[in-house]
């Protein structure tokens, strides 16, 4: 007797790039009442209320999920699994911050903006990334693919994860649990922010935080940009406390016209777009189509969203 397909439902609205990814995996498109599991291709705005009682999974669009814990979503479905999309868009986002840290250590900003020969000048402040130690805060998806791409670099990685379990990557030199972060400012060239946006993840590099760091270090951001005190992070630009700062992130955001950090020499911002649309529903798409395979299958899905630890 050949089994019953599995019926999955797509909202707010289908596409085909979507219809296509899920057939492909092994289920049907089905109403929201007939499905199993529902492929929500929105954010919070407009979710159901209440969820049919067939449901068994969610598979929500974005990576990060702090806005949806300013709903009461998983509250009103505590029995239903939830997946994000963090890992779907890690090489996208794992280029541009290595784009963005290239361009620190080798003083693109400044020379860009240039307009006479400044070759002396320039010089001695011009550095590499090889047999530099970057620090990567969050090692999931992102985090992970710019170890990768950092290795043929020379870069040695200092690796900082929530449980401190350690990273096996010929780049790494050493895994530090999160709680011991205090550890690495001191010890680290450069740092590259993944970390998820959490309570706990608040402002993790301020004014104390940068002043250990070298007059030379870059901080790069592509997670949220709650992780870092603005303010703190625009003084220590002014002063030379640090190299500089690259950010596809910033609190608030969008950043205002007029805010310093639009004419400081040595920021690079960029508008949230280390993971373009083009890019974004594509890798999506893809993401969606391993998580229904598995839940075809009966096995783990990829993503699952840990609602104690808020990500």
């Amino acid at each position: 007797m050949t089994p019953e397909p599995v019926r999955i439902a797509v909202g707010p609205k289908t596409s085909e790039l979507l219809g296509r990814a899920i057939t492909r995996a092994g289920a049907t498109l089905a109403e929201l009442d007939d499905a199993r599991a529902l492929v929500w291709d929105g954010g919070p705005a407009g979710f159901p209320q209440r969820l049919p009682v067939g449901i068994e999974w969610v598979q929500l669009f974005s990576a990060g999920v702090e806005e949806w814990f300013d709903t009461d979503v998983f509250e009103r479905h505590p029995d239903i699994v939830f997946t994000s999309a963090a890992g779907a868009f890690a090489r996208s986002v794992a280029e541009h911050a290595l784009a963005m840290l290239l361009a620190g250590v080798r003083h693109l900003p400044e020379q860009l903006r240039a307009r006479a020969w400044r070759q002396a000048e320039f010089f001695p402040r011009i550095g590499t990334l090889r047999e530099a130690t970057v620090a990567v805060i969050g090692t999931g998806g992102i985090g992970g693919e710019l170890i990768d791409l950092l290795a043929p670099l020379g870069a040695r990685v200092i690796a900082v994860n929530r449980s401190g379990r350690p990273i096996s990557h010929s780049a790494v030199i050493e895994t530090v649990p999160a709680q011991r972060l205090s550890e690495i400012w001191p010890r680290t060239d450069h740092v590259v922010v993944a970390a998820p946006a959490t309570p706990d993840t608040r402002h993790l590099i301020g004014k104390n935080e940068l002043s250990q760091l070298k007059p030379t270090s870059w901080v790069i951001n592509i997670a949220r940009g709650s992780l870092i005190d603005t303010d703190a992070l625009v003084d220590a630009l002014r002063d030379g406390t640090i190299g500089g700062a690259g950010l596809d992130v910033t609190e608030p955001e969008p950043l205002p016209d007029g805010h310093p950090l639009w004419d400081l020499p040595n920021a690079i911002v960029t508008p949230h777009d280390s993971n373009p649309p083009q890019l974004r529903t594509v890798a999506f798409a893809e993401h969606v189509a391993d998580n229904v395979a598995r839940f075809v299958a009966g096995r783990e899905l990829n993503a699952r969203i840990d609602v104690a630890a808020g990500y």
